[in-house]
């Protein structure tokens, strides 16, 4: 097969007209036959996240690379530490698997943190022996993000070891230090760490990619960093790479990191700085087995329209065309269901607040676009003993259910989801994946809660007392380790567009994603407050903290 158009070389910044001669899924032969002709395709090497949690997308890894090649990516740097922390390393094992079951290029790495802290209860513990187990396997090809930077600072024992074995294997290791600069960073990085994804201001970056460390631009469902650290690729092109890290099915229906790319060459990034960010570099520094439009390489490139415009137009992946003018032609595949729920459904009594002494109450507020939240003291609303949520004044109840055992759930109070009436539940709640709820009344909440744990894992929004038939509800099953469906992802990208407007415009939520920002107000490595099915727990000082004060 012969492929022809204005080949981008990234290694000597040219473009020339070019021939591709395709054999056996490599690219067998270059035949330059002329200066760049513009009006002709341009065939540049595929798109690469260089960090990304599948799970987040709702789909399994078959049913994201269906979506993802669309969009002109070929492989994707996967830490699959959410189904770790929900079955351990079966549950990356299941990833690895269905993940083969396509042509996609996956990169795992094996978990690092599961469970991610001792203050919360997970499905699974991801120890020593099972690292040393995960790093052996091929297609490991990294040790994912080591988020316990307090135990890389205080050398703990655990943590040193982890990162000794990827040493000895040979393999990257994945930074995760938000907020973390000056000589903490240093010793951080002199451990080992190679990558952060968890800057969310330029000075941030500038100090940690000076100190060497490759700066991952993370423009996801939540986290939305690029405004912030874009301006870094001119001077460390060498440095920087493109992420999601968590993106869910309606944002990768519109695109991946092909948008990123159109972002940067638009705000006036050279093309070949913008394209090394987005291909060269995530290749080089995982030593992924991905193309790079050499002779001898896969043939792993995509066909676009023009440098500015950057259409698809195809995307190949060993020779084989997997997109072709917005058309996957990845099979839609069916995959196993695995998974852990063991808790029975609660009661509304179950999620009052009583006020056991006066004071003021600690509320976490969610910050739009940001996974790091703020700690405000604000005086609480009482009705009789019972601390209520105040939707007038936007403070919100919020819970954590243990969904691996019964127990009481934990709560606390939330600012800026602005609901007005109802409730959103979920079971994906980073990293341990318990149920995670806010709402407005306890019925509602409970309502919401019961219809994630009647179906082992779902997205769940509640308007009214759906129970007498006065209200309304939308759902999302998500039967695959209460993270994932295997149903067809364009289909799960409209439910999941359905239930998203429904909490806005029924609910009244002003986030621009409601469900991922909830997911994330559990995640206790973000400071600076967030709930745990064990309760309050203040990220600063790393320890649990009252409600009330």
């Amino acid at each position: 097969m012969q492929v022809s158009g204005n080949l981008l070389n990234l290694f000597d910044r040219t473009i020339r007209f070019s021939q591709l001669t395709i054999e056996q899924g490599r690219i067998h032969q270059i035949d330059e036959l002329g200066p760049e002709q513009p009006g002709k395709p341009y065939l540049l090497p595929g798109f690469v996240d260089a960090h990304v949690h599948i799970e987040s997308s709702l789909l399994t890894p078959a049913q994201f690379a269906r979506m993802a090649v669309v969009h002109g990516t070929v492989s994707t740097v996967s830490d699959p530490h959410e189904i770790g922390n929900v079955l351990g390393v079966e549950g990356v094992e299941y990833m690895i698997a269905d993940g083969k079951r396509v042509p996609f290029k996956f990169c795992f790495g094996a978990p690092s943190c599961v469970p991610a802290t001792t203050f919360e209860t997970a499905g699974a513990i991801i120890g020593v022996r099972d690292v040393r187990r995960l790093l052996g396997l091929k297609e490991i090809g990294y040790l994912a993000e080591m988020m316990n930077f307090p135990g890389v600072l205080q050398q703990d024992p655990d943590v040193m070891a982890k990162i000794a074995l990827a040493k000895a294997f040979n393999k990257p290791i994945d930074g995760h230090a938000p907020g973390l600069r000056g000589n903490d960073a240093q010793q951080y990085i002199d451990a080992g760490m190679t990558t952060d994804h968890e800057c969310f201001t330029y000075e941030e970056g500038l100090d940690k990619v000076q100190r060497g460390m490759n700066i991952l631009i993370r423009e996801g469902s939540a986290a939305k960093n690029f405004e912030a650290l874009i301006p870094l690729l001119s001077g460390f092109p060498e440095k920087i790479m493109f992420c999601s890290d968590d993106k869910h099915p309606d944002s990768l229906l519109e695109g991946h990191i092909n948008q990123l790319v159109k972002r940067g060459l638009a705000k006036g990034h050279d093309a070949f700085d913008v394209l090394r960010a987005a291909c060269l570099n995530p290749v080089l520094h995982y030593r992924l087995p991905v193309g790079l439009l050499r002779e001898g390489d896969p043939a792993d490139f995509i066909v676009v329209d023009s440098i500015s415009d950057l259409t698809i137009l195809k995307t190949f992946i060993n020779g084989e065309i997997v997109a072709e003018n917005g058309v996957s032609k990845l099979p839609d595949l069916r995959s196993e269901h695995v998974n852990q729920f063991n808790c029975q459904p609660k009661k509304p009594v179950d999620f009052e607040v009583i006020a056991e002494s006066v004071g003021q109450l600690q509320v976490i507020e969610c910050l739009d676009g940001q996974l790091i939240t703020n700690r405000l003291t604000l005086p609480p609303t009482l009705i009789e003993n019972r601390i209520v949520s105040d939707p007038a004044r936007d403070i919100l109840k919020i819970t954590v259910v243990n969904r691996y055992q019964d127990s009481a759930p934990a709560l606390a109070f939330i600012k800026n989801f602005g609901l007005t009436t109802g409730a959103i539940a979920s079971s994906v709640g980073h990293d341990s994946h318990n149920i995670i709820a806010v709402g407005c009344d306890d019925e509602s909440i409970a309502q919401a809660v019961n219809r994630v744990i009647e179906a082992k894992g779902g997205l769940s929004a509640v308007s009214g007392n759906t129970e007498s038939g006065s209200g309304d509800s939308q759902f999302i099953p998500l039967p695959i380790a209460g993270l994932m469906t295997d149903a067809n992802g364009y289909s799960v990208a409209e439910q999941y567009t359905a239930i998203d407007r429904f909490v806005k415009d029924k609910l009244g939520s002003t986030l621009t994603s409601p469900f991922m920002t909830l997911s994330f107000m559990a995640l206790l490595v973000i400071p600076s407050l967030k709930l745990s099915d064990k309760g309050l727990f203040d990220g600063e000082s790393f320890r649990f903290t009252p409600i009330v004060i």
